[in-house]
């Protein structure tokens, strides 16, 4: 299999939005009825932004498809916490999906495990993924697959480690609020899209960003096994880029 590893650099996190909304619009382009794996958390938050302006402006996302990456576990879908409110706030309104084309794994329910299995047979019958879209955590975790996740794992329910709760506390009235388990597509999963994009601004991203595409590719490191994708696309600003040996060697986006 062909792998090919594509790092952007932007001048900031404008910039980065702007290039991941580029490749985003191409595909759509191309496969108006796409299916996006949607990553949740604060990095894509400006791509989506991006995004409802050009839907605005004209681009037609009505038969996109999208299936979000992860769920806490223990929210329903209309606590304003919960990754289904923000994909239902950020994605499904300002791009004009059909809300019946846009999944989120269940955090609550009779048989989470069930659950689990059926969104990967979801998954499947809507032909797969064709962009991923995804963030990193500062632990390099990808979705929730937390350091030590197998590259083989499934959408399942995991245990969060200590370091993403902490760094989702400002998402909750107490850190102690903070789900200790979630639901997320595996790292096997997301290496089945077709193309996955990974956005990441700012200075504390730079020591994840640079394990990643630097580092040996370890589950250790979730985000490493990108290396091995067959088309991946790692879009970051200069700041999440500092850790990188020779910037020189990476397509530069013009500035926003």
């Amino acid at each position: 299999m062909r792998i090919d590893v594509e790092i952007i650099i932007a001048a900031n996190a404008d910039g980065v939005a702007i290039a991941a909304a580029d490749v985003v619009t191409d595909m759509i382009r191309d496969t108006p009825n796409a299916v996006l794996g949607l990553a949740t958390g604060s990095s894509p938050l400006g791509l989506y932004a991006e995004l409802a302006a050009r839907v605005a402006d004209g681009l037609d996302m009505t038969a996109v498809r999208g299936f979000a990456l992860d769920e806490y576990v223990g929210l329903t879908p209309d606590d304003p916490r919960s990754y289904a409110h923000v994909i239902d706030t950020n994605v499904t309104g300002p791009l004009r999906l059909d809300p019946g084309n846009v999944h989120v794994p269940a955090g609550v329910g009779d048989d989470l495990v069930a659950a689990c299995r059926q969104y990967e047979d979801d998954i499947t019958r809507a032909g797969g993924i064709d962009l991923q879209i995804l963030g990193i955590g500062r632990n390099g975790h990808l979705g929730f697959n937390e350091p030590a996740s197998s590259f083989d794992s499934r959408t399942r329910i995991a245990l969060l480690a200590e370091s993403t709760r902490r760094d989702n506390a400002r998402f909750f009235e107490r850190p102690e609020d903070v789900p200790v388990q979630c639901v997320t597509q595996g790292l096997g999963t997301i290496m089945e899209a077709r193309t996955t994009v990974l956005i990441a601004t700012g200075t504390s991203k730079a020591e994840a960003i640079t394990r990643a595409v630097r580092g040996p590719v370890s589950t250790q490191c979730p985000a490493s096994i990108l290396q091995r994708h067959q088309h991946a696309v790692i879009i970051v600003d200069e700041a999440a880029a500092a850790g990188l040996r020779s910037t020189d060697d990476y397509r530069h986006a013009d500035s926003a």
